[in-house]
C-alpha cells in the first residue's frame, strides 16, 4: 500500500556540508531540508563540475532519495539497500551520503 507524499513547507530549515568520495580532489556539496519537526525531508547533492555527468547523476540521486523519504521510506532503509564494497564502504556517492546522514560512516 502506498502512502501519499508528505510535502515540505515552503520555508524550511536546512543544513549544508561537504564530503569527499571516490578519491576525487573536489568535494560533493550536500544540503538537507527539514520538516518543521526536524525530520529529514529532502537532500540536494551537487559537485563543483556543474553540467557534468557526475553532477547530473548526483542531483538525480538526491531527487530519488528525497521522493522516497517524502513517501515514507527512512534513510536507514535506503542506506541498508545500497551497494557496498567488500569492506563495507559505500560503492557510490548515494551510499556515502546515506552513511553521513545516518551517522554510520
Amino acid at each position: 500500500m502506498s502512502i501519499g507524499r508528505e510535502m515540505l513547507p515552503l520555508r524550511r530549515q536546512c543544513a549544508t556540508f561537504k564530503i569527499r568520495f571516490g578519491g576525487q580532489n573536489s568535494a560533493y556539496h550536500i544540503t538537507l531540508g527539514l520538516y518543521d519537526d526536524g525530520r529529514l525531508g529532502e537532500v540536494f547533492i551537487s559537485t563543483n563540475k556543474i553540467g557534468s555527468a557526475a553532477d547530473a547523476l548526483a542531483r538525480d540521486i538526491a531527487i530519488l532519495m528525497s521522493l522516497a523519504m517524502q513517501h515514507g521510506c527512512a534513510m536507514q532503509t535506503m542506506r541498508d539497500a545500497l551497494t557496498r564494497n567488500a569492506d563495507g564502504s559505500p560503492s557510490t556517492i548515494a551510499g556515502a551520503v546515506a552513511d553521513r546522514i545516518t551517522g554510520e560512516q
